[in-house]
């Protein structure tokens, strides 16, 4: 299975908000295998390339995951992930290995309420494009 985790500038920490991240780590892991993910690739998307701006109906560099990783997102970024078949994960993990390993092992912890950012995306969702 393969996972795309929203990272930081220097790619060693799980971030959010998933639909403005450019840079994403990508693993392959095999569910239940008790394996430590590998990391295929590393990607930084342009700004066209970023969910948030992301045109639906084209390729895109992550369109070959299944899942997706982050602190955060709008309801808005989860729909368009179902759309394209992809489950799209918050978490309050920080270690994208771990936030990898423990989603396969399906106890990934729950990312932390966030009242405050939870309304600026609804807001954000109601004026994009998507």
């Amino acid at each position: 299975m393969r996972y795309a985790v929203a990272t930081d500038r220097d790619y060693a920490a799980v971030s959010g908000h998933a639909g403005q991240s450019r840079r994403w780590l990508v693993y392959d892991i095999e569910p239940g295998s008790g394996a430590d993910p590998r990391e295929i690739r590393r990607v930084e998307l342009e700004k066209q390339q970023v969910f948030h701006h992301f045109k639906d109906g084209g390729p895109h560099p992550l369109e070959d995951v299944q899942v997706v990783i982050a602190a955060n997102s709008g309801e808005g970024f989860v729909r368009r992930m179902q759309k394209r078949g992809i489950e799209a994960v918050m978490t309050a993990e920080s270690d994208p290995v771990k936030a990898v390993t423990d989603h396969a092992a399906q106890h990934l912890a729950p990312a932390k309420p966030r009242p405050i950012m939870g309304l600026v995306c609804k807001v954000r969702d109601l004026f994009s494009e998507h």
